[in-house]
């Protein structure tokens, strides 16, 4: 019974302390490259052992190489050689797992040509591709070329929050692309009602208007709030407000709920800098007519065993306390790097999965998403669900298409086609979107419009689905449409 007790015991502790090295692992899967960087960095503070190497040079490799000779000397000098010839077997397996991880980050990055120009590039690209995504908005309502012109110049022009300067001149920019001032005004209206509305606005008033549905522009106290009376709004001088109007505090405190869901900032969607701090993980390119998925995580820092510890180690200066320190520093070295490793694996192995599952995205590069759920990756690669949660959440992918989020790739089923294969939502989005905007204005079509239109291309959704559907991508129903 004794004995029973103590193995008991025994396992408690273990899976204790196994507990906080899970933890650990799991934390680092989750990171973006940017922010795994970081959190490296932070170990490094906390682990004497182990300092960052700016440059490998021969003279830090000869040393490296006398090292490990006087590390050979003294473990057959050493009178402690079962405890001390343990941390300097652990210290060599530690210097290897090192020198594999520079080499291997070097080489990568040989081998893909990272810089800091290739990673500027891609951020670059990625506001680029949000800010086109805007434009393209323009394309299906048959405007002039210098009229396309005027509205990116206009863009171009905003600051972040997607306002025009005070002292911006929208006549004498028009002017210039050969437009009158009053098509300039009609063109500036249409870029105003782009998804997200309220970009190149000339002041917060007409931000807020400009985001008003057409019954909502018929309530002069709704009009009144978002322009004269918006000061006194944002002051809660909610009965000054009701006496001007010559209504009751209540519901003007109702209006200004409304008024609270309208994006003062809208730019912020599509031209704020941040974006800039969005880092692709994963590149996937096509190499010999076959995909291949490069990680990029040549951001992280070169590692080396710290030069006095190294010298410590092989000299045997410790009393015991210390061998125990650094052998635990030792141990904790190469689980950071050895968890590191399965994340880069993890993440290859699911990103390659997804390019087998979405074919018509990769190979055909048709856009198309498939229908595709964590349990379906998680099947192929036999792992948990929540492992795949963890490796797509804030990750990206520089695809030949531009760069999207991994969790872009997972889109749940809408409906059936005629095939009784399912339709992912992104694509019932997508076909819907383009339906509204090559319509007739005069008789914009209705969600049962849309339901028959869906079907005769194959794809069989209910009329609850285009609703939900529409109102999510943010377009207004059939009758606010009509213009």
């Amino acid at each position: 019974m004794s004995n029973l007790s103590q193995n008991i015991s025994l396992k408690q502790r273990q899976e204790l302390a196994l507990k906080p090295k899970m933890l650990q692992s799991l934390k680092m899967l989750s990171l973006p490259i940017l922010e795994l960087e970081d959190y490296i960095k932070q170990e490094l503070e906390q682990n004497p052992l182990l300092e960052l190497r700016e440059e490998k040079d021969d003279e830090e490799q000869d040393n490296l190489e006398t090292a490990s000779k006087e590390s050979k000397e003294s473990l057959d000098d050493s009178q402690n050689s079962d405890e001390l010839g343990q941390t300097l077997n652990e210290a060599r397996e530690l210097t290897e797992i090192l020198d594999q991880w520079n080499d291997y980050h070097l080489g990568y990055e040989g081998w893909q040509g990272g810089t800091e120009a290739d990673q500027g590039e891609s951020l670059i690209r990625y506001e680029e591709n949000a800010r086109e995504k805007f434009l393209q908005q323009l394309y299906p309502l048959s405007l002039l070329e210098n009229e396309v012109e005027f509205a990116s110049e206009l863009i171009d022009s905003c600051n972040s929050y997607g306002f025009l300067p005070p002292n911006f001149d929208l006549g004498k920019v028009a002017r210039a692309f050969g437009i009158c001032p009053k098509r300039a005004e009609q063109v500036h209206q249409i870029i105003l009602q782009l998804s997200p509305k309220g970009i190149t606005a000339r002041g917060i008033s007409e931000c807020l208007l400009a985001q008003l549905t057409d019954e909502q522009r018929d309530n002069r106290i709704l009009v009144g709030l978002c322009s004269d009376q918006f000061e006194n709004l944002i002051h809660r001088r909610y009965q000054k407000i009701a006496s001007h109007f010559g209504v009751g505090e209540d519901y003007i405190l109702a209006m200004k709920e409304i008024v609270a869901k309208l994006d003062p900032k809208p730019g912020l969607r599509i031209l704020t800098p941040n974006a800039a701090y969005v880092y692709p993980d994963i590149t996937i390119k096509r190499i010999d007519g076959k995909f291949e998925v490069i990680i990029n995580d040549h951001v992280t820092p070169n590692i080396i065993i710290s030069p006095r510890y190294r010298q410590m180690i092989n000299r045997g200066y410790f009393d015991r306390d210390t061998l125990k320190f650094v052998r635990d520093r030792i141990n904790s070295a190469k689980f950071l790097i050895k968890s590191i490793y399965m994340r880069t694996r993890t993440l290859q192995r699911v990103a390659q999965s997804i390019i087998k599952f979405q074919p018509d995205f990769f190979q055909l590069g048709n856009g198309l998403i498939h229908p595709l759920t964590y349990a379906v990756i998680a099947r192929d690669l036999s792992v948990s669900e929540s492992t795949i949660s963890r490796v797509v959440k804030h990750k990206f992918a520089e695809t030949p298409s531009g760069i999207y989020a991994l969790k872009d790739f997972f889109s749940s089923t809408a409906g059936i086609d005629n095939n009784f294969e399912g339709i992912s939502r992104q694509h019932v989005k997508t076909q819907i979107s383009h339906m509204i905007d090559n319509e007739n204005k005069k008789h914009p079509l209705s969600d049962q419009d849309i339901v028959e239109l869906l079907r005769a291309e194959g794809l069989n959704i209910s009329r609850r689905i285009v609703a939900k559907y529409r109102s999510e991508l943010g377009i207004l129903n059939s009758r606010l449409r009509r213009q």
